[in-house]
């Protein structure tokens, strides 16, 4: 589709077809907006936002390109709360409960 003037319409969609498209939760969206991650919306009204299709088709096409490196897991040997006790430290805890 093309307007009058020879230039391509540009389609948009809204956040109902984004999810489908990108089963991410919106406050992940949001953030990676924020960091430059993620196309950005725009307001079309004071009440909608749209997402320009081609940026976020682009955006899956370079996602599905270079593997998406997993978060390390968490050592929870550090953490404050609830700590971990060691396994002879467990055993001799359970032993004396017996």
């Amino acid at each position: 589709m093309t307007r009058g003037n020879g230039a391509p319409i540009r389609r948009t969609i809204r956040r109902h077809q984004l999810r489908e498209m990108v089963p991410l939760a919106d406050s992940t969206i949001y953030e990676m907006e924020q960091r430059g991650e993620f196309p950005r919306r725009f307001a079309l009204s004071p009440r909608c936002v749209v997402w320009d299709l081609a940026e976020v088709e682009a955006w899956l096409a370079a996602r599905r390109a270079s593997p998406v490196r997993r978060a390390q897991h968490p050592d929870v040997r550090q953490r404050r709360a609830r700590p971990v006790r060691e396994r002879d430290q467990a055993r001799g805890a359970a032993s004396k409960a017996g």
